[in-house]
């Protein structure tokens, strides 16, 4: 089975989540960050995985772009979504909800919430300050949640 991950990443963590997921899937499986190839061809894929992060509220626009521009071709693929995001519980969803387009959600036959990062190193000073300012860390801090990785590629590969 051909898998095909797209993703935007504003500072890793989204990528280093695709290729968590990468390495735990069957098959072959390509990577494309939707910064450097802004099209990627969906028609030799089986599988589409959608995943992106939440940065000043919202999911990237490459990845909402991504999502609409091919509603259509990927509504005929084994679809999954993932959002990389700070938040937990209720207020994930919301984000997660937020982030990908109703039908595609309905569609998808995995979704997750792989938690988050904030990456000092690669910020610049202005967002180090709205972060400190907005989540009072001071420090980098991730909360990437390997085990719903895991369990996001299993579901993938048992349907």
């Amino acid at each position: 089975m051909k898998t095909l991950i797209v993703y935007a990443t504003q500072h890793g963590s989204t990528e280093k989540c695709a290729e968590n997921l990468a390495r735990q899937l069957a098959g072959e499986v390509r990577i494309v960050d939707l910064k450097k190839v802004r099209k990627p061809a969906l028609d030799q894929f089986k599988t589409v995985i959608i995943g992106g992060s939440i940065h000043a509220g919202r999911i990237q626009k490459k990845v909402r772009k991504f999502c609409i521009d091919n509603r259509v071709r990927l509504m005929s693929k084994r679809l999954g979504l993932f959002l990389c995001c700070m938040e937990e519980g209720e207020k994930a969803l919301e984000q997660f909800d937020q982030a990908f387009p109703d039908d595609l959600r309905a569609h998808a036959v995995a979704r997750g919430l792989f938690g988050g990062a904030f990456d000092f190193s690669r910020m610049n000073w202005i967002e180090k300050a709205i972060i400190k300012n907005i989540s009072k860390i001071e420090d980098s801090v991730s909360k990437i949640k390997e085990d719903e990785i895991t369990r996001f590629a299993k579901i993938l590969t048992t349907t």
